[in-house]
């Protein structure tokens, strides 16, 4: 039996699209952009090689989670918010799956925000695709933990008072050893960007930049242009440019990252693109350069992408421990060491 991405089981025969469509209606709204998700995936699911029985899709609610339902592949519609917890447990106990987690903006970020940051700082073996409309669009509308300030909404008529989280922020900020952004209407770049995170082993975090044609429709138009100005495209080990290269990120007299037209500086002041570097300082201060941080742009590509211990294949080793060891830990457990509760 061959195997592929870390060691998971390919399949024999190949396989293609039709694979990995379920028997299901699919059901979002028109115009929605996670059918363009999950065409996306579906097509890069054969080209994976993965076996079906050696892919599982863990979700928890909102729009995005109806994902498990659509995928013809093992899967779990979960617990709001709970989704990476339990995602960590199936990646634990079975290093042969490719363990992905469906969620969106609210679900992740408001009520699964604690889930989220320590399956990211364990850099457990998942890939977290991170569906972003900056809106609740399940329960019709409400301001969501990424929604700009000012937002008008049914639960914020007056403009919501909230700093919105920056979802690749917190993902650096966790630690993430891959944390990448993409738009679901750029389907080669959505279909590399996922890839490269399955290819990761450990967290991967992608934040697809997702409309919602109902409650937030044309957030992201701007960036969805053909070869569009807002959009700074991220490349390893390549100078940062947009706009048809008329814009460029340069380090300025003060130590911090600015934009400036590149007619206007030295081509060799311009900053080079490194997704590989163990600090993620530079990572950081890109994700820093975002529309709702009040620049006409976006970053979009990978951010980071390094390798470092494995929270499950930690535990494993754990578990199996040798012989000697294992006595040792024994001793201890029933030892006459104490504690008497009062």
């Amino acid at each position: 039996m061959s195997t592929g991405l870390a060691g998971i089981p390919l399949a024999v025969t190949p396989l293609n699209r039709k694979d990995f469509v379920s028997d299901q209606e699919v059901r979002w709204c028109p115009g929605c952009g996670d059918y363009a998700v999950l065409a996306a995936f579906q097509g890069l699911m054969p080209e994976l090689g993965i076996k079906r029985e050696n892919t599982v899709i863990v979700s928890g609610i909102g729009c995005s989670s109806r994902f498990p339902y659509y995928v013809d592949t093992y899967g779990m519609h979960s617990i709001h918010g709970r989704a990476p917890s339990i995602a960590t447990g199936v990646a634990i106990a079975r290093p042969d799956l490719a363990v992905w987690v469906m969620t969106g903006d609210g679900d992740a970020l408001s009520i699964g925000g604690n889930h989220l940051i320590h399956a990211l700082r364990r850099n457990v073996n998942i890939t977290i695709m991170l569906f972003n409309n900056r809106i609740y669009g399940l329960t019709k509308g409400q301001f969501s933990p990424t929604s700009e300030a000012g937002k008008v909404t049914k639960s914020s008529p007056a403009g919501s008072v909230d700093h919105p989280f920056n979802p690749i922020t917190l993902a650096l900020g966790a630690e993430a050893s891959f944390v990448a952004r993409t738009i679901d209407s750029d389907r080669k770049h959505l279909t590399s960007v996922l890839e490269a995170a399955i290819s990761n082993r450990g967290a991967s975090l992608v934040e697809i930049y997702q409309n919602c044609p109902i409650f937030n429709d044309g957030a992201f138009d701007s960036l969805k242009e053909l070869n569009s100005p807002t959009v700074m495209p991220l490349v390893h080990g390549e100078p940062i440019t947009y706009a048809g290269g008329q814009l460029c990120v340069v380090r300025g007299a003060d130590g911090r990252l600015a934009v400036k037209a590149t007619s206007d500086v030295d081509p060799a002041s311009i900053v080079v693109h490194d997704a590989h570097a163990a600090d993620a300082t530079l990572a950081f201060e890109l994700s820093q350069l975002t529309d709702t941080q009040n620049l006409s742009a976006s970053p979009i590509g990978i951010f980071r992408n390094v390798s470092r211990p494995v929270f499950d294949d930690e535990a494993r080793r754990q578990v199996s421990m040798p012989a000697d060891r294992e006595a040792a830990l024994q001793r201890l457990v029933s030892g006459p060491d104490t504690w008497t509760v009062i």
